[in-house]
């Protein structure tokens, strides 16, 4: 059995996983945590801390393993991880995701863009970069992204046992389908397989990622009186693109009739229009194009389209925003 990395400080390995909700981050982290009990016989714990539980709000999963014969008894999320997996980029933009990361620490990320530019996103300086194309192998395999996660997380975790995480999706899967059975193994075995790394040379000792905690804005002392809501939800100002899945619609205007079926159903008023005039002279609205900072990617204006003019595109660095159709300037 390979020998568990264990921080003598802390006396326990462990693994946050970084994700919004629809991913598979929750079911990710108990798969792996099954592993490490069931097939290497650790003691392990897993546990995962979210808001509201809907698709795009952002999800903490945790994951700990000791050593046979110590037991595990802190149950506090991980503020000092060894390994951190981030299923969806975006969301450094407004989760600091790689708090807390020790200067030997590793950092999976589901991107397709190379290794300097991803670093500088996230402010590495030091510790081991994984990158994998997650969401592409999901997309091909016709399965999620947190099984193509899993196997690129085997990879750089030297200590777990690739044999034993097959074995838990079989268990895992084989009750719904030995469709997903199969599909799963493939992704689980690509993304072992395609997963990406490199170690992250610091010119002298490497700098730990100080922890940012999350902390409510007001408490029962700091409330204004009378229970005044000085920072009031909006949409006009949030950029939803890290509650997004990996996926947006691509509008195509020579195919639209500007039937006005997508904006009926869009949640966040995405559609952008204007009025102009028919081939017959008669006023009509047209549609401009889609303003992605409010998109969060429910596609349901894609299952509505009755001429296709709407299609699933999956999510590329820079495309929102140099399609994007501003509502307002």
């Amino acid at each position: 059995m390979s020998i568990l990395p264990v921080n003598e400080n802390k006396g326990c390995y462990e693994i946050r996983l970084e994700s919004i909700g629809g991913l598979g981050a929750n079911l990710a982290g108990k798969m792996l945590a099954e592993s490490g009990v069931l097939g290497l016989g650790l003691n392990g714990s897993h546990f995962s801390s979210y808001g509201s539980e809907k698709k795009g709000s952002p999800v903490k999963s945790n994951v700990r393993f000791s050593e046979p014969g110590k037991e595990l008894r802190d149950h506090s999320p991980i503020e000092q991880p060894d390994v951190i997996g981030i299923f969806h980029e975006a969301l450094y933009m407004t989760v600091p995701v790689v708090s807390g990361l020790g200067s030997k620490g590793i950092v999976l990320v589901n991107s397709t863009r190379d290794f300097a530019d991803v670093q500088a996103t996230l402010g590495l300086t030091s510790g081991t970069l994984a990158i994998v194309d997650a969401l592409g192998i999901a997309v091909e395999e016709k399965t999620r992204v947190n099984t193509s996660m899993l196997g690129a997380l085997f990879r750089i975790c030297g200590f777990l046992d690739r044999e034993s995480m097959q074995g838990i999706i079989r268990k895992t899967f084989e009750k719904k389908s030995q469709q997903l059975v199969e599909s799963n193994l493939r992704t689980f075995n690509r993304g072992y397989e395609e997963v990406r790394f490199q170690t992250i040379e610091a010119p002298e000792v490497g700098n730990s990622i100080q922890y940012q905690r999350s902390l409510p804005l007001l408490g029962y002392e700091t409330q204004p009186i009378g229970g005044v809501i000085t920072t009031q939800g909006n949409s006009f100002t949030k950029d939803l693109s890290g509650s997004r899945e990996g996926y947006v619609p691509e509008w195509n205007k020579e195919a639209c009739i500007h039937c006005a079926n997508c904006d009926t159903v869009c949640p966040d008023d995405c559609f952008v229009w204007h009025s102009g005039e028919d081939k017959r002279g008669r006023q009509q609205m047209f549609l401009q194009g889609i303003d992605y900072q409010y998109c969060k990617g429910c596609l349901k204006c894609v299952s509505i389209c009755p001429t296709d003019a709407l299609v699933v595109r999956k999510e590329e660095a820079g495309y929102a925003d140099n399609n994007r159709v501003a509502h307002f300037f």
